[in-house]
């Protein structure tokens, strides 16, 4: 019987490559189609929930009036009331206005026009975090939502037991030098105030909170009442907070659902309020003042991160009815918040197995109206403390695949303790690998450019392009400098006579690197190990201190070679003999 392939799917979700370098991959995504709910998009596996038909232009002010029916979902359909100033970007977009900000995520998103992220704010799809007292201090404005990168958030904060504001502030440049596009202060010790003021300050990122945390600092939380929630919102709003997590979705009526759970209410402030109602037996303080809420965020352009209060903390609580009650709420929550004029972004779980996460996305998509999913993870399995940085992280590029915009970084001290340097570059990286995975496989332009770069330094054996490069320079250089600190054309891994790379240059007669910006002169000692790169080394504890200290302290040269001309080069020499020499000459 002859097998049928499956028929490869044309090129439609926008060429990821760049066209200078000659690439055309085929895309497995949905065709781009910026302007609706499947701008990058991974196909819907069959009975998945379809697009909610509704945007945040069917939810207006209700003394906004529609002008022209037949453009209800553009500027021209609508007419704001006498004297009406726009405050919010989502109401800068409702007028057709295109703003500073606007301008600024395009020119950052490198693959959308001002005009496009005007209209993705209008619909809702898209969000700028940029409290108006934050843009005066430097902040960069970026945007969230599935029409833009996926971007990757940072959290931090100091704990009762651990941390100061300058080790938060310090965590904060570590998190953005390592990739991280905004930063959250969770805060629950020391001095609240001016740790998040200091890292306000220090700032170009968006930056978050969570402020029931602050409203209890020095009470209990049954004293919380509605005079605390609106002048703690207002105090950040503003410092300068650019968007906050409010757990307004966790009802009453949900409470009973999360007796049958493995591990009950794993958000803090979604078991704080969950007290609180029990305490009072009253509805969540924080959705029946939501629209008082709305008002001070709207007052400073604060963005909503509606909290998900009932997140899955444990695979077996996932996608049950609690989380999935409140979800529908959040959902509801997001009319009301764009009926007031304020973005909205979603979070959202959690821990999860692998095959629940598409469902999970895509109920979002339609509950929400397309408003912008930003997740926890999720993680795919509960057995790996210590690594659920990778647990997370694997999670994290199959939910941004089929829609989230916005990944919450995970470290290896998640259920552990608190993230210390290391463990904020860590959890940035594995994130930042996430996010750029799943950009690729959407097809979003441009963003398989360094890629390609990379390989053709690789091709070429050019190990300084390669290392200038890689996301994390000095971890390459100290990882291939541990082993064979020469920048010959091959690497320990395979030797020389091994080296398939090599071999296929030479099959090739340097056909896959002839670019001139990659072209190498021949072998040569790579360069003194960075401080940075030296730290690296220590921590592995392979080499012994005084291999170490020469790395450390020698001067790089060309091997065999007499200043401005062609050393010799591994390719050259006919036999593992004279590679080998070549080798010994460098040390």
């Amino acid at each position: 019987m002859t097998e049928i392939l499956p028929t490869r799917p044309p090129n439609h979700g926008g060429n990821p490559a760049s066209t200078r370098l000659g690439t055309n991959p085929g895309s497995f995504a949905n065709p781009a189609r910026i302007g609706s709910p499947w701008s990058f998009s991974s196909p819907d596996t069959p009975h998945m929930p379809a697009p909610s038909s509704l945007t945040a232009w069917d939810f207006m002010p209700p003394d906004w009036d529609c002008v022209d029916e037949r453009r209800r979902g553009e500027a021209a359909g609508w007419s704001a009331p006498a004297g009406f100033v726009a405050v919010t970007q989502l109401e800068h977009a409702r007028q057709g206005t295109i703003t500073a900000c606007m301008t600024r995520v395009a020119e950052r998103e490198g693959h959308l026009t001002p005009e496009q992220v005007r209209d993705e704010l209008a619909a809702g799809r898209m969000v700028i975090p940029a409290n108006v007292k934050h843009l005066a201090k430097g902040l960069d404005p970026m945007a969230i939502g599935r029409a833009s990168k996926t971007k990757v958030n940072a959290n931090m904060g100091a704990s009762p037991v651990a941390s100061s504001s300058e080790d938060e502030v310090d965590k904060l440049t570590w998190a953005q030098r390592w990739g991280a596009d905004t930063v959250m202060d969770l805060s629950t010790g020391g001095d609240l105030d001016a740790t998040r003021q200091a890292i306000i300050d220090a700032s170009t990122l968006p930056i978050g909170t969570v402020p029931i945390y602050s409203m209890i600092i020095g009470r209990s939380i049954e004293e919380l009442d509605e005079s605390m929630v609106l002048e703690t919102l207002e105090h950040q709003a503003r410092q300068g907070v650019d968007y906050f997590t409010i757990h307004a979705g966790l009802l009453w009526e949900h409470l009973p659902l999360v007796q049958q759970r493995l591990i009950g209410i794993v958000s803090r402030g979604g078991s704080l309020l969950a007290k609180w109602m029990i305490e009072h037996q009253r509805q969540n303080l924080m959705n029946t003042l939501w629209e008082d809420i709305c008002a001070v965020m709207r007052r400073h352009d604060v963005t909503f991160s509606i909290g998900d209060g009932l997140r899955p903390g444990g695979l077996g609580d996932a996608s049950d009815p609690a989380q999935i009650g409140e979800l529908e709420e959040l959902g509801r929550l997001t009319e009301r918040a764009w009926r007031c004029g304020v973005q909205v972004m979603i979070e959202g779980p959690g821990h999860m197995s692998l095959d629940q996460i598409e469902w999970n996305m895509k109920l979002q998509r339609r509950l929400c109206h397309g408003a912008p999913f930003y997740v926890l993870g999720p993680l795919v399995t509960d057995i790996f403390p210590g690594y659920d940085h990778i647990t997370s992280s694997i999670g994290a590029t199959q939910a941004a695949w089929h829609g989230a915009s916005m990944l919450c970084y995970v470290t290896p001290k998640e259920h552990l303790g608190l993230p210390k340097r290391e463990d904020v570059k860590q959890g940035c990286i594995a994130y930042r690998i996430a996010a750029h995975a799943a950009d690729i496989a959407l097809g979003i332009p441009g963003t398989r450019d360094h890629d390609d770069e990379l390989t053709q330094a690789r091709a070429a054996l050019n190990w300084e392009r390669h290392f200038e490069l890689a996301f994390d320079t000095d971890t390459a250089r100290a990882f291939h400098d541990e082993d064979l600190d020469v920048d010959t054309d091959f690497c320990a891994m395979c030797g020389h006579d091994w080296c398939s790379v090599r071999i296929s240059k030479e099959i090739q007669q340097f056909a896959s690197g002839k670019s001139a910006a990659n072209a190498t002169a021949g072998a040569k000692v790579s360069a003194a190990l960075t401080p940075e790169q030296r730290r690296i080394l220590e921590q592995r504890g392979v080499l012994s201190p005084d291999e170490l200290s020469r790395l450390a302290n020698k001067t790089a040269h060309r091997v065999g070679a007499d200043a401005g001309s062609q050393a010799a080069c591994h390719s050259d020499v006919a036999d593992a003999r004279s590679a080998q020499q070549v080798q010994a000459e460098a040390n």
